[in-house]
């Protein structure tokens, strides 16, 4: 008896290996979830699929919060005024490059101490015109950036942001 165990091992554990691998199988095709097409929780005016899309764009806008001011009016209240003469050399403040320096000039930002006075409200205004490079300004601390660089500290500058 022991000669037919110590003969048929390998086939054993080819037997054991298999049953694991059909187990394993059965347990993840068994969990997955299944795609249902229950619409209970959609806005449903409607009898199809097209009627709940022209309830949704013919709905009215949701009305705008009294103390919430929309980008647009929060820039025409406070615009960002010209630094007199041709401006600084925006790239000097760390995260501006080439791209970020052309749009800050078309939106009229062009000096250091035009940035450093810069308030919450106006950080808002430019950063959503940034585009892609939208959150640079508090990510990089403009700013505090800018507000070294128009007093020419220097020194003060690299102790807080490396070398210009």
């Amino acid at each position: 008896m022991m000669e037919l165990v110590e003969a048929n091992w390998p086939v054993a554990i080819i037997a054991v290996v298999v049953v694991i691998l059909a187990a394993w199988w059965l347990f993840v095709a068994l969990r997955r979830t299944k795609v249902t097409t229950d619409t209970s929780d959609v806005l449903d005016e409607g009898h199809g699929p097209a009627a709940r899309n022209n309830a949704l764009i013919d709905a009215p806008p949701a009305a705008v919060q009294p103390d919430s001011v929309p980008l647009e009016t929060a820039a025409e209240k406070k615009p960002v005024q010209a630094a007199s003469g041709s401006g600084d050399d925006l790239s000097r403040i760390k995260g501006v490059g080439p791209k970020l320096v052309a749009i800050l000039h078309e939106n009229g930002v062009t000096g250091f101490s035009q940035i450093a006075a810069w308030s919450e409200a106006d950080i808002d205004a430019i950063d959503a015109k940034l585009g892609r490079f939208q959150g640079r300004i508090r990510r990089d601390n403009w700013p505090e950036q800018a507000r070294f660089l128009a007093a020419d500290d220097t020194a003060g500058y690299e102790g807080k942001f490396g070398r210009l």
